[in-house]
This record gives structure tokens, sequence and C-alpha cells, in this order.
């Protein structure tokens, strides 16, 4: 990035207030997405929630590759922050209605901040002939192509045909890096982009608090508003709990480890920076509201059995959580493990089991948690084993291979 470039070659990046203050847009968007799939609670609104939920995260996700390069200090980025906000805000607001009459202004909202913030580093940020010129205006063009699926099925008349058409859109707009933003003539390389790994894995890392954050906000307004006896008292402590364990399980030695691996990967960086972090890590977002959704449900009825609906939302968030987890590390590091799957395989099952023998929804909350403790027990003494062996602990070996490479 020749204008606004941030500058290399000083101590190492990380997320400054600039970045923190756009992200505080998201807590809302999150926040909104959790309540629609509560509010529609089956397979259609989940599917809802599923492709709003990708469409905030493709345009938190850029901005984050895009910030990675830029000058936070610049009152011209400053500017484009502000606004990519306010769009981002105005997208947030549209979601409760927006495969209904809010439909134009969440997909305006969403395509005024990939075309507007591309047509920014096209035409602003480099010069002609640049390759970072080519760069932005070749996923401007995707932008563009896309967002004639996005407009076109904002304004049919709603239903099924809306549905396909940003299906269509999405499909695209997810494609674009797995083929490199290919154009007839022209394609580009994993080159074209510098990735400053602590400041890059540290704002995946700040989403990954972001959804935690929401989701310690909805149970704790659930039990505000419901009143405390003992079984909701019981409720709201077991999803603190399920809240702290998700917690620690990405960020005690997990995502440090993917970011050492991410500065050891070289050429492959931006590849793997884009499967780990830009795909996988909103599977964890994804898994991270779910579980929020679950935990809402067993704190408004902790003594309740739940509906078949209500046992897969909250059975699917840690489920899905700890194989997103195994997914993430066999990206970066080329191995499975296997406490995690077998985590999520005994999710799983709990859920089929205690859904036979109709137990209360405050069991089955316990019961996930008692899975994710295991977990991470079973993490600790592999690590205290190691130890005593006198073997390097995965973290450790991580940050081994990177100072001998």
């Amino acid at each position: 990035m020749t204008h606004f470039a941030r500058p290399r070659g000083q101590d190492e990046q990380r997320a400054t207030s600039l970045e923190l203050f756009y992200d505080l847009v998201f807590v809302f968007a999150v926040t909104q997405i959790s309540h629609l799939l509560l509010d529609h609670l089956g397979w259609e609104g989940a599917g809802q929630a599923a492709l709003l939920l990708l469409v905030v995260w493709w345009s938190w996700n850029y901005t984050t590759w895009v910030t990675n390069e830029l000058d936070p200090d610049s009152p011209v980025v400053r500017l484009l922050m502000i606004g990519l906000m306010l769009a981002s805000l105005m997208m947030a607001v549209a979601i409760p209605h927006a495969f209904g009459e809010d439909a134009l202004l969440f997909v305006g909202c969403y395509l005024a901040i990939q075309i507007g913030r591309h047509t920014f580093l096209t035409f602003a940020a480099a010069d002609r002939g640049e390759p970072e010129r080519a760069r932005a205006g070749a996923i401007l063009a995707w932008f563009v192509i896309a967002g004639v699926f996005w407009m076109a099925g904002a304004l049919v008349d709603g239903g099924a045909t809306r549905t396909v058409l940003w299906l269509v859109a999405l499909c695209i707009d997810y494609a674009g890096p797995l083929v490199t933003f290919w154009l007839p003539g022209r394609r580009l390389d994993s080159t074209a982009w510098v990735v400053e790994t602590g400041h890059f894995s540290e704002r995946f890392g700040l989403f990954i608090i972001i959804a935690l954050g929401e989701s310690i906000v909805v149970t704790g307004a659930t039990t505000s508003e419901i009143g405390l006896d003992g079984h909701t008292a019981a409720a709201f402590a077991t999803a603190f709990l399920t809240s702290a364990a998700l917690w620690w399980l990405y960020f005690t030695g997990v995502a440090q480890i993917a970011e050492l691996r991410l500065q050891r990967a070289g050429a492959r960086r931006t590849a793997m920076a884009r499967d780990a972090y830009t795909y996988l890590h909103v599977v964890l977002v994804a898994a991270i509201v779910v579980s929020a959704v679950g935990d809402e449900l067993v704190i408004a009825h902790p003594s309740a059995v739940l509906e078949t609906k209500e046992m897969v939302a909250v059975v699917a968030g840690p489920a899905l959580y700890l194989l997103a987890h195994a997914l993430f590390r066999l990206r970066v590091s080329g191995t499975l493990g296997w406490r995690r799957p077998s985590g999520a395989a005994a999710c799983v099952v709990l859920g089929v089991v205690l859904g036979a023998l109709d137990a209360e929804a405050l069991v089955v909350a316990i019961a996930l948690l008692v899975v994710l403790i295991a977990v991470i027990a079973g993490d600790q003494v592999a690590a205290a084993r190691r130890r005593r062996q006198g073997l390097p602990t995965p973290l450790e070996r991580a940050a081994a291979e990177l100072a001998e490479g």
C-alpha cells in the first residue's frame, strides 16, 4: 500500500484503539443475530441466522485484512473506519427484518461497506500500476459481481427467490479468496498480501472475545429479567462457566500455537491465514452464538424438558465449538488430536441420551459443561505429563520450531 500504509520494520504491531472502537459495532451485530435465532428457533431461522452471520463476518473480516496494512494514525484511514462503522451499525439494525422489510437496507449497507472500502483502496490508496492497486481492483470486481445478486435478492418480493439469489451472492463472495480473486487475463498470488502475524491473530482472537462477551450479556440480561431463584441461579452459573470454558479452550495455548505456526508458515502464510482465520473462525463464532442461545433457553426454563429443536440448540453450540477447534488445529499444525473430536461426539451422545430420558434443561447444560471441563483437564494433564517426561508442550514445541526456522 503506497498511500496510508502502516509503517513496517517497527515494533510488533498490535490492535489499536481505532480497531477496538470499530469492533464495538459487532457486539451489537452478534447480539442481533443471536436474538433472531432465539426468536425463530428452527431450521429456517437457523439458516437465516447463519446467512446473516456469514455476511456480518465477511464485512468485518475484509476490514481486518485491510487494517493489517493501513496506518491507523492516518486521518483518512480513521475517517474510512468511522464510515465503515456507521454502515456496519445500520446493517446490524436491519438484521431482525433483513429477510423482510429491511432487506434493501441490510444489503445496501453491506455493499456500501465492501464496495466503498475497496473503491478507496483501488483508486486512493495506491498509484496506477502498483500491485496493491491491482489486488484491490480484483477484489472490488468480485464484490461488484456478487453485488448484482445481493441487490436483485433485496429487490424481489421476498420468499425463496430472495434466499436463492442471496445464497448465490454469498457463494461468490466466499469463493473469491479460494481462487485468489481470479479474473480473465489477471491472476494474483499469495505474495500480494502481507500478513503481520501478531496483529492478525490478535484481531481474530478479539472477535472471539466479542462473541463470548455477547453471550455473557445475553445470559446476564435474561437472568436479570427473570429474577433469581435456586434453579435460575444454577443455570446462570452454568452458563457463565460454559462461556469461561470456551474462552479457556481457545486462549490457553491454541491461539498462541496458531500464531507461531502462522509466523513460521513463510510462503504459505497467506493461504494458512485465509483458511484458519477467514473461514474456520466464523465456525467458532457461530458455535459461540448458538451456545449463547442454548444458555438463554436453559436460564429461561431450567426445570423444563427441552423440545427437540431446543435440545439441538443447547447441544450444538459446545459440539460445534470443539469440532471447529479440531479443524483449526488440523489446518495450522497438520494434526487432529483426539480430545476435541471426542468431546464433540460426547456432546452429541449426551444430547440424544438425555433427550430420550426427558432430562431437565439444567441437567443437560451441566452435563455439557462437564464435557468441556474434561477436555480442558485432558489438555492440562497431557501438558503436565510431557513436562515430567522432559518433553516440550505443543506451545513450547511451536516456539522452538519458530526459533530454529
